[in-house]
Order: C-alpha cells, then sequence, then structure tokens
C-alpha cells in the first residue's frame, strides 16, 4: 500500500488504530478535562463491523463511518500529530464524501466537541456547515454537515 491509498482496515490494523487514535486525541484531555471518545471506542468491533479506513504504511491516519439510510455519519477521523498539515486529513475527508456518494447518500454528518476549535477551522474549509450546537452530557458539541448533490 502507498502512502495515498486508503483501505479498510483488518484485524491486524487494531493496534495501530488505537496508537493513532490516542495520538491524535491525547492533547485534548487536559483542555476539555476528559478522555475524548474516540479513545475510548470498541476499535476491534468498529473495525470488525467495517467501519474503519485507514491509510499509509505504517498507518497514518484513520477514519470511522456509520451507514445510516439518510447520510454517512464520520464519527471519528484521526491523524498522526507527525503526519498532520500533509493532506492525509483532506484525502480522508475527501474519500468519505466519496463513498456517501458510492452509497447514494446525499450527506455527512458529524460533530465536534466546542473545545476541539482546530475542528471548527478545518471543516468549514471543507464545505461542511454547523448545524447545531448542542449539550450532549458531559460534552459540548458542534454538529456539522456536508451536503453533497
Amino acid at each position: 500500500m502507498t502512502n495515498e491509498e486508503i483501505r479498510p482496515a483488518d484485524a491486524g490494523d487494531v493496534p495501530a488504530v488505537k496508537a493513532v487514535t490516542d495520538a491524535a486525541y491525547e492533547h485534548y484531555i487536559e483542555r476539555i478535562g476528559r478522555v475524548p471518545r474516540p479513545m475510548e471506542r470498541d476499535h476491534a468491533a468498529n473495525v470488525a463491523a467495517g467501519q474503519v479506513f485507514v491509510t499509509g504504511d505504517p498507518v497514518v491516519g484513520l477514519m470511522v463511518v456509520e451507514e445510516y439510510p439518510d447520510h454517512l455519519y464520520l464519527d471519528n477521523i484521526a491523524v498522526r500529530p507527525d503526519a498532520q498539515r500533509q493532506g492525509v486529513g483532506g484525502r480522508l475527508l475527501r474519500f468519505v464524501e466519496a463513498r456517501a456518494r458510492a452509497l447514494g447518500l446525499p450527506e455527512v454528518r458529524l460533530f465536534t466537541n466546542a473545545m476541539m476549535w482546530e475542528n471548527q477551522e478545518i471543516y468549514p474549509k471543507f464545505g461542511y456547515e454547523v448545524v447545531e450546537r448542542r449539550v450532549d452530557g458531559p460534552c459540548d458539541r458542534v454538529h456539522y454537515r456536508k451536503r453533497l448533490v
């Protein structure tokens, strides 16, 4: 696999999925006052369900997606810190949009913690619009969507 390819993760990728996710999110723990949810996910179950896609050899980026009847939900996108600002995240976002189109879904949805302000600068640059801001339990979240039609 080249560093440009994006492929479904397999069971052998689970340790890398955890490592990349932890590396990408650990700096938020102090800022938000808790462990970010992507770090707590059951990575093996997500991989087994076919929801995880990875890029790089070794893995430098990943995304976790869930299909719904009316949208593709981007549950997590993570890029290893030493690979950030090199276009990996943009390639992953374009891939998720292409996947949604291939599945006949009209939009991609996602949310980010309001304390992760870097994300609030990134998503609009890729055409995502804020739908709402809502407190869910201990999390203040900004919800986004990108219509694909």
